[in-house]
């Protein structure tokens, strides 16, 4: 009787160890395909940018591509290497793992038929990962919806936008993706002046807010030019439009266009330009005297 209790206790202590060292080799692979995926993306990024013909992506846009497909290559391993461990403990008990492999099989066929918005959207997620359509931290608008990508996986697309509010969308609906982060942007602006304004006043001063901002080591490193008058863009009822073009970083033109209409106002002010507001013209053609204020 003895002797059988040590027998089990030694089995018991050879399974555990066994466990055990299922457990360890298992995050082992896990770290390692970590660290290998970590690697790998970065060398594959910067030699497809290489073949392009084009330089390397900008240090922040690289980082986020990075992030965003090594986070989705190391889940799908560790989903991997989980359901490997798994088997492998099954084994040490006994239980023989055919039929449960068949099994989920059968499982896999059944949900394959039942869940096809759910393939849709999966391989909707990994063209978005190829096509390089979007990464974490990018701002998109994508299926009516625009914010900052706070998480992407293979299956949704999570959003925050500029009110707070998070939207979840899955990635099968959408159909077209609009990055307004991507290596660059541009201010791009529209400026109405009176119809008796100088013209060519008015393009100088903002011209030269543009040149001011530019040079002003604050604002300077955000921009890639400065923001210039390119046309006369319409004729509207009461005042005439100026477009106003100039590059910047990626993410940067909410604030550069914010700090730009604030210095052309200024500007505006001390040159005696009018920024022009809706008139309104009443005919009064029954002859009577208008009404007055204190009349009403």
């Amino acid at each position: 009787m003895r002797t059988m209790l040590d027998v089990l206790e030694i089995t018991s202590v050879a399974v555990a160890l066994r466990l055990l060292l299922i457990l360890i080799a298992a995050l082992a692979a896990f770290l390692l395909v970590r660290t290998a995926v970590g690697i790998g993306v970065h060398h594959l990024l910067e030699h497809r940018s290489e073949e392009a013909g084009t330089s390397v992506l900008q240090a922040p846009e690289l980082e986020r591509r990075i992030s965003t497909i090594g986070r989705l290559l190391v889940r799908i391993a560790a989903g991997v290497i989980a359901v490997l461990a798994m088997l492998m403990a099954l084994q040490l008990f006994g239980i023989d793992i055919g039929p449960a492999v068949a099994g989920l099989g059968v499982v896999g066929i059944a949900v394959g038929f039942g869940a096809q918005t759910l393939i849709r959207d999966w391989l909707a997620g990994i063209f978005i990962v190829l096509e390089n359509q979007y990464s974490q931290g990018d701002v998109v608008s994508i299926a009516g919806v625009e914010g900052k990508v706070e998480d992407f996986s293979l299956r949704r697309t999570t959003l925050r936008d500029l009110s707070g509010t998070v939207h979840t969308v899955p990635n099968g609906q959408i159909a077209v993706a609009s990055n307004m982060t991507r290596l660059f942007a541009r201010v791009n602006m529209d400026i109405s002046v009176a119809y008796d304004t100088d013209l060519d006043l008015a393009s100088e001063l903002i011209d030269r807010v543009g040149d001011d901002m530019l040079a002003d080591p604050e604002w300077g490193n955000r921009m890639l030019e400065a923001p210039r008058v390119v046309r006369v863009d319409a004729l509207a009822d009461s005042s005439v439009t100026l477009k106003v073009l100039g590059e910047v970083k990626a993410a940067e033109q909410w604030a550069v266009g914010g700090e730009l209409r604030k210095r052309i106002l200024a500007a505006f002010n001390r040159g005696g330009i009018e920024i022009p507001f809706p008139h309104r013209v009443v005919v009064n053609r029954s002859g009577a005297a208008p009404a007055t204020g204190d009349d009403a």
